[in-house]
């Protein structure tokens, strides 16, 4: 008989009950079948799944700190949230092509001033004016005199569907000036909803000087032989006379009699190839208009020197005109 070991006398737990194998170490089941061994490897599993969370955890960490570090460096601003208003425009529903009419009609009005017809001009004020207005005169104290010479609109900026300020430019008294009118819309009506204001006039733009140009001599005392017949056919407007100075497919109107040719005193030609751009200063005499009746004619007739840009084009030796146009440069710069 097999005696017990005396090594461990503490009394067995379940584990060494039925079902336990003491030559492989592992517990059977009570039902005599070997438990499945797949616990093992779904422990080892979960651990590689919160490592790799870890990671992806510590790279988006990574990344923000990153974009936060060189948001600092680059002084970023981040974009708002909330757009801006737009600019009112003439889409905001404000009339504007009817408003610079309606400020045109006031500015004849209001810029027009004399003692001997201030009732008058209240009387046409009225109309742009809101009801009961107490100033009649729209700031006029009723002394001198306003003469309006000429007046455009300039600029309309408008506010919102319902106000803007239309801008004149108009001469008055001799003087160019900007006058902001402001106007008012609504129900499908106009008005002046307060008194203008006087704006300085646009400052003059200084133009700088252009480059240095080769020019050629010889070309431009050729021209000026031949540019005087081409300016005689325009000043009429006779096509059949102006079709022998043109290139071919080019077609060009003439100013149909309403000045004469004087003379061409300039000529500006640069160097170039078969097709040249150039300057020419015309003088145009203008007819003087009919005399009122019981009064004499003027004895001198007013002339005006002009300065064209025109393209050339030269075939069989001889140049013909392909384009005229206004210059932007002064006379002597091609």
């Amino acid at each position: 008989m097999v005696r017990r070991s005396t090594v461990d006398r503490s009394p067995q737990p379940d584990l060494y009950s039925t079902g336990y194998d003491p030559g492989t170490g592992t517990q059977q089941a009570r039902n005599g079948k070997r438990p499945r061994s797949g616990s093992g490897w779904r422990g080892a599993g979960g651990r590689w799944l919160v490592w790799t969370f870890r990671v992806v955890v510590w790279a988006v960490l990574l990344i923000i700190g990153y974009r936060g570090v060189m948001a600092i460096v680059l002084n970023e601003t981040p974009p708002s949230k909330t757009p801006p208003a737009p600019a009112a425009t003439a889409d905001s529903g404000f009339p504007v092509q009817g408003a610079s009419a309606y400020a045109l009609a006031f500015g004849q009005v209001y810029l027009n001033a004399s003692p001997a017809t201030a009732t008058q001009r209240a009387s046409e004020l009225a109309p742009f004016l809101p009801p009961g207005t107490p100033d009649q005169q729209l700031g006029w104290n009723g002394g001198g005199s306003l003469n309006l010479q000429s007046e455009q609109v300039a600029d309309v900026r408008v506010q919102d569907a319902q106000h803007a300020v239309v801008t004149l430019l108009a001469r008055v008294n001799g003087n160019m000036m900007e006058l902001g009118v402001p106007v008012y819309a609504a129900a499908g009506g106009l008005g002046i909803s307060g008194q203008p204001a006087w704006l300085p006039a646009p400052k003059p733009a200084v133009q700088p000087a252009p480059p240095a140009v080769n020019t050629d001599s010889a070309a431009e005392s050729e021209l000026m032989g031949q540019l005087p017949d081409f300016f005689k056919a325009y000043a009429s407007g006779d096509q059949s006379t102006l079709g022998r100075f043109l290139a071919p497919g080019t077609s060009v109107t003439g100013l149909g009699g309403t000045v004469m040719f004087g003379s061409v005193t300039g000529v500006t030609a640069p160097v170039g190839g078969t097709i040249r751009h150039i300057v020419a200063t015309v003088v145009w005499e203008i007819p003087a208009a009919a005399p009122a009746k019981g009064t004499r004619a003027a004895n001198t007739t007013a002339n005006l020197e002009m300065t064209y840009a025109l393209t050339i084009e030269r075939q069989h030796g001889t140049w013909y005109v392909q384009s005229i146009a206004p210059s932007t440069q002064a006379a002597g710069q091609p």
